[in-house]
């Protein structure tokens, strides 16, 4: 097990960001860094040991700090995905937010947690792990409270890529963050072959602009089905839209917090298999709709539709909106906690 440091580039105010490896003896690696507290790779064998990066990105820093970069394995928050029109009541009082989703407010606003730069601390247990923290202060995108963020990559020695989220409030704010990484189990075009089992049979229903109806439907019967593995591409077509293709989030099963599989995806030809785990009452499956090919990321390859899926643990969409929802509001005296976890394996 290791931890090894180099430097990732210098943002315009001169700060430093530093990419930090985390290895395992098996070949699994995951580089992190702290603009974004961004997952910038994670590298696992195939079935006959090859180590690749399974995650879209850039090689440099310029890519991940241009204004619309498409959030490639970044922190999200202090909401993950959309709130109607930027705006929610709390405790008697209207906030409004700001909007770069069209009308709506899309994970954190302009200028959310993707474009922090969170302070690094390398850990010092038996697991290679980095703690980043961010002070998000009082009125940032128009959020309430100030908000104190702690996040906990580590790598373990059985293959998994375990998330910790904590974060403390003085204000009653929103909060409901996640993961934002992409995938591609075998740096194919696309990831329309990958197999995927989601343990889940709800979905939220969204209208034309991506916000929630405030319906849980069942998946049974419709394109939205993975409750058995099944090809990514097999329905996807069926799934109305512009762009067209999964924007979802899935209703987990099981009760409380404990951590639990959410999602399981096989890639036939190399044998990777990933697997996501959490403590979240749902998980955001996105088959990169909005990429088109004038992403150059990693080696300059330009990234088509549906190049990589996302599988975003968190809470129900615009849940300051449906009362119906599990509510995302946290108070000065709680702490607001998470887990995720992403394992790696070969079959």
């Amino acid at each position: 097990m290791s931890l090894h440091t180099t430097s990732f580039g210098t943002l315009s105010d001169k700060s430093t960001v530093t990419r930090f490896s985390l290895s395992n003896p098996h070949g699994v690696t995951a580089s992190v860094m702290n603009y974004g507290a961004t997952l910038v790779a994670l590298e696992a064998p195939d079935r006959h040991g090859h180590p690749a990066d399974i995650t879209l990105g850039f090689d440099n820093l310029d890519g991940y700090v241009r204004r619309n970069s498409p959030y490639f394995g970044c922190i999200v928050g202090r909401c993950a995905n959309r709130i109607a029109h930027g705006r929610f009541h709390l405790d008697g009082r209207e906030y409004r937010l700001a909007t770069n989703d069209g009308p709506h407010h899309l994970h954190g606003g302009r200028k959310g947690f993707d474009k922090a730069y969170w302070r690094a601390e390398a850990g010092t247990g038996q697991n290679p792990s980095v703690r980043f923290t961010y002070h998000s202060p009082d009125g940032e995108e128009g959020y309430p409270g100030n908000l104190s963020v702690a996040v906990v990559y580590t790598l373990t020695d059985n293959n998994e890529l375990i998330i910790d989220y904590t974060a403390t409030t003085d204000q009653p704010t929103p909060v409901n963050l996640t993961n934002h990484t992409y995938f591609n189990l075998a740096n194919s075009e696309t990831i329309l072959d990958h197999e995927l089992m989601i343990a889940s049979t709800r979905f939220v229903p969204v209208d034309d602009t991506l916000i929630p109806t405030g319906e849980l439907k069942p998946v049974e019967g419709t394109p939205m089905d993975f409750t058995r593995p099944t090809r990514i591409g097999q329905r996807i077509d069926q799934v109305k839209g512009d762009p067209g293709g999964y924007d979802h989030t899935y209703v987990l099963n099981g009760d409380g917090d404990r951590t639990k599989l959410a999602a399981r995806v096989c890639e036939p030809r190399s044998g990777r298999v990933l697997e996501a785990l959490t403590t979240e009452p749902g998980i955001q499956f996105y088959t990169g709709n909005f990429l088109n090919g004038s992403v150059a990321g990693k080696r300059g390859y330009a990234y088509p539709k549906h190049g990589g899926f996302c599988l975003e643990a968190q809470h129900l969409p615009d849940a300051v909106n449906q009362p119906a929802f599990p509510s995302v509001i946290l108070r000065p005296g709680q702490t607001y906690k998470q887990k995720t976890v992403f394992r790696v394996s070969a079959a």
